[in-house]
C-alpha cells in the first residue's frame, strides 16, 4: 500500500497536497475532502444513506491529527472532525477526483442547490 511521504496544507488555497511513495501527487480541495469525509455524518449508516452536504464552498482545515501509522483525521473550520482518512482512501479520492466531483455537482444540481462561486 502507497504512503504520503508529504502532506502540505494549502491553507489560503483551501487545499492539501499529498505526495505518495510511488510518485503520485493529489491536490484535493477541502470542500472536496468535506463533502466526502467518511465519517458517518456523510455516508450515512450505509449504501444509499450518503447525506449530501451543501455550503462547503469556503471550508477549510483548520488541524491534521496524524492517526497510528495508516490515517489522519482532518478538523474543519466547520467543526466537522469524525471519519478517518486512511491513506488508501486518500489515494482513492485523489485517483478519482475528476468522477466523483462530478458526482457531487450533479448531486448538488439533482437537489436544486447552487454552489457559491
Amino acid at each position: 500500500m502507497a504512503k504520503p511521504t508529504d502532506i502540505s496544507l494549502h491553507q489560503k488555497s483551501r487545499v492539501l497536497e499529498l505526495t505518495y511513495d510511488d510518485g503520485t501527487n493529489y491536490k484535493l480541495p477541502c470542500e472536496y475532502l468535506r463533502v466526502y469525509s467518511p465519517s458517518a455524518e456523510v455516508t450515512g449508516h450505509g449504501p444509499g444513506e450518503e447525506i449530501l452536504q451543501l455550503n462547503k464552498e469556503e471550508v477549510n482545515i483548520t488541524g491534521i491529527e496524524p492517526q497510528g501509522n495508516y490515517a489522519l483525521k482532518l478538523i474543519f473550520d466547520d467543526e466537522h472532525d469524525t471519519g478517518l482518512y486512511t491513506w488508501e482512501y486518500l489515494q482513492e479520492l485523489g485517483s478519482t477526483y475528476d468522477e466523483k466531483w462530478q458526482n457531487y455537482l450533479d448531486r448538488l444540481k439533482e437537489a436544486g442547490h447552487e454552489r457559491k462561486a
